[in-house]
């Protein structure tokens, strides 16, 4: 059965964690990816519990597990953003206002989850550390 955005997932055995995909071309610097992976990760969050709020809560429940993972180039970005869409699984990008090193609108970073970890990595599994 085909999961829902509107009524959300039933509450099911399985870790749940978050990713934050980072992309690796910009060159940000360590703080400026600090910035960027915490609003990714917020801004995830904030979906999935106006979207499904007891699989947020049993995240926060349970240690709020996340891992931060590389995107090499917006190309590959876009591509995991389609997985990811077609996989019904919630996720939201973070466009930098362009105030110091990257240009305005560049999507910098991607939130992915808190969601199931068998689901996520059925599209990030391969994908490497930042």
């Amino acid at each position: 059965m085909a999961k829902s955005f509107t009524k959300g997932p039933t509450i099911k055995a399985g870790l749940i964690k978050q990713v934050i995909l980072v992309r690796k071309d910009l060159k940000m610097g360590v703080g400026k990816v600090a910035a960027q992976a915490s609003h990714a990760s917020l801004s995830s969050y904030l979906e999935v519990n106006r979207l499904y709020p007891a699989v947020a809560e049993k995240w926060l429940s349970e240690g709020q597990t996340k891992i931060v993972l590389k995107v090499n180039d917006e190309k590959e970005a876009e591509e995991v953003k389609r997985k990811l869409r077609e996989a019904k699984i919630p996720f939201k990008a973070v466009k930098d206002a362009g105030q110091t090193q990257v240009p305005p609108g560049t999507e910098t970073a991607i939130g992915v989850g808190p969601y199931y970890e068998k689901e996520i990595d059925k599209v990030t599994g391969e994908m490497g550390l930042f």
